[in-house]
């Protein structure tokens, strides 16, 4: 392919809006171009490597023994509302009625669907284990797009599903999409680690998000380095030490805190440190208030607190409900005789047995010093739990070591469904006995453009894209520095049928650029091998030949007739 012949726009100043390097170098390259917040065009280079991506999905899945279907966009509402999520999936969902009035929605995943599908073909026990897949454009409406492909409301995903016929069934298809989902990371040459998360509102418990560490990543990762234990912030559990602390404390003394709300403020007010303080949240849980306390330099975690709960929705409690829960305005509440003395209190672990703390007053402007938690409130013994967000330097629930976070990119989440939407839909099976029994489902999903855009933002330098060969948009550039010229010209053209030849995707530049220019775009682009050649190389009997991911020290000059082999032998097994 000519480099003239080709839609490539090359940018030389990162857009205004982009935050990240990966969205400004896909800009920048020519791989995407912005449409309007959330929604991109991918240009040709980035298409050919989005293709790169879909192929390597394509040919794991199969391997699995998944089979490829498509299933419509458009998703009727009854299908959701027979699960209760056309309610539950709130604003993020694209919604819209055709002109019968019929409402449909624009599928953000298709669990739905595909239960409704696979109900009406499969009848038998001998039609199981089923994993079935597609890769399909999905739409979110994000509230606040951001960082190019990563938060988009348009992008594509392969979503596959399994259906077994009992537990041991779903765990070795649950177990196959990991270990594929492993293989796909690794030969889309990203560094994807699996971790334990949250199953959310998805079904069981049971999954895995896979992440790309980069310091622009979106989620916390706890991580141990004595045991490999990893989880997202949302699922990351700690050794919870209860806070008893020692020596009895005097008696409860009221200290007026005028115009001090957050921790912060009454911590810089009355001169002590913020775990010397109680955080009280009143938080309304399936419409119920419910008041949460832990440490004041610690977070609640809304995810704990709603397991722990055993609630659908979670959520922080508005004006009127604070204030009937416990007297006061947010900012003054606390656990010690709330307004509503039939509240229920909840309490992280780190607080159980703790003495000696400053609470919310449950009047405004004031505060209570000396409480002590057991003495001074009805929190009940089994009501403290593991509530709040891990941080670095915590200690592993597993072994006992330092936690440190790290930030990572989710680009794909493997889930254990169980019969959360068998249930609803009634999908069923006869067994070699004839009885009537509820299939088993697993949800599988791999971001694919987010993914395009992870091996990006771990793999670039200063001066643009460093693309591994399995997914670069070309993975040569011949660089012909004097295309006016026939010999060079000859040579060029006869690296491109040569490497065409071996398989390998090349592109000639042959521009009338300076070669400054081409070597920046080069290099901006990412293509894992440049040639070049040019009168004055060949003069000397050679062409030049370097990996972009190398040093400039380490360029090679072969002679022509060796520059294809030499090319296959850097490229090696991941072409």
């Amino acid at each position: 392919m000519k480099w003239t012949k080709t839609l490539i726009q090359t940018l030389r100043e990162n857009p205004g809006d982009a935050e990240i390097d990966s969205h400004k170098l896909l800009v920048r390259a020519g791989i995407i171009k912005k449409l309007a917040g959330g929604l991109y065009s991918f240009m040709p280079l980035g298409m050919r490597s989005l293709k790169k991506v879909e192929k390597i999905v394509r040919e794991e899945m199969d391997r699995a023994g998944a089979q490829e279907l498509l299933m419509p966009i458009l998703q009727p509402a009854e299908l959701w509302k027979t699960t209760g999520r056309w309610d539950a999936m709130g604003a993020n969902m694209f919604r819209l009625r055709d002109r019968a009035e019929h409402e449909v929605a624009l599928g953000p995943t298709a669990e739905e669907e595909v239960t409704d599908l696979v109900k009406s073909v499969v009848s038998s026990y001998r039609q199981l284990p089923l994993i079935v897949y597609q890769i399909q454009t999905k739409f979110r409406d994000e509230t606040r797009p951001r960082f190019g492909l990563m938060r988009s409301k348009e992008f594509i995903m392969k979503d596959a599903y399994s259906f077994d016929a009992d537990a041991e069934g779903a765990d070795r298809s649950y177990w196959t999409m990991y270990h594929a989902y492993e293989k796909i990371f690794e030969r889309c040459g990203l560094k994807a680690t699996p971790v334990q998360a949250d199953g959310g509102d998805m079904g069981d418990s049971m999954t895995h998000e896979f992440h790309a560490l980069a310091d622009a990543g979106e989620d916390g990762i706890a991580f141990c380095a004595g045991c490999g234990y990893a989880a997202n912030l949302e699922k990351a559990e700690r050794r919870a030490e209860c806070g008893a602390d020692g020596a009895e404390c005097g008696a409860i003394e009221m200290i007026a805190t005028p115009g001090a709300k957050t921790i912060e403020q009454v911590s810089k007010f009355m001169g002590v440190p913020g775990s010397a303080f109680v955080k009280s949240l009143v938080y309304n849980a399936d419409g119920k208030p419910v008041m949460v306390c832990v440490e004041g330099d610690r977070d609640v975690n809304d995810v704990k607190l709603r397991r722990f709960l055993g609630a659908k929705k979670v959520e922080l409690a508005d004006f009127d409900m604070v204030l009937r829960a416990s007297g006061a305005n947010a900012g003054s509440v606390g656990p010690v005789k709330p307004a509503d003395a039939s509240i229920r209190i909840v309490a992280d672990i780190g607080l159980k047995g703790a003495k000696g703390r400053i609470v919310g007053a449950n009047r405004d402007d004031c505060h209570l010093k000396n409480v002590d938690l057991d003495r001074d409130t009805t929190i009940r013994r089994e009501d403290y739990a593991d509530l709040v967000t891990v941080r670095a330097g915590d200690v592993c629930a597993k072994c006992g070591k330092t936690i440190a976070i790290k930030r990572g990119i989710e680009v794909g989440q493997v889930f254990k469904l169980g019969t959360k939407y068998t249930d609803a839909f009634q999908a069923t099976y006869k067994n070699d006995k004839l009885e009537e029994k509820v299939m088993i489902m697993g949800c599988y999903g791999v971001g694919v453009s987010r993914t395009l855009q992870a091996v990006v933002e771990q793999s670039h330098d200063k001066d643009g894209i460093i693309w591994p060969a399995s997914v670069a948009p070309y993975q040569v550039v011949v660089e012909n520095l004097d295309p006016d010229n026939a010999e060079v010209t000859a040579v060029a053209d006869a690296l491109e049928s040569g490497l065409d030849a071996k398989g390998i995707d090349v592109v000639v530049d042959d521009r009338a650029e300076r070669p400054g220019v081409k070597f920046k775009d080069a290099d901006l682009i990412g293509f894992p091998v440049r040639v070049v050649v040019g009168a004055k190389g060949l003069a000397n009997g050679g062409v030049e030949v370097k990996r972009r991911d190398e040093d400039r020290s380490k360029t090679r000059i072969v002679r022509p007739d060796e520059a294809v082999s030499v090319v296959e032998g850097l490229l090696g097994s991941a072409r």
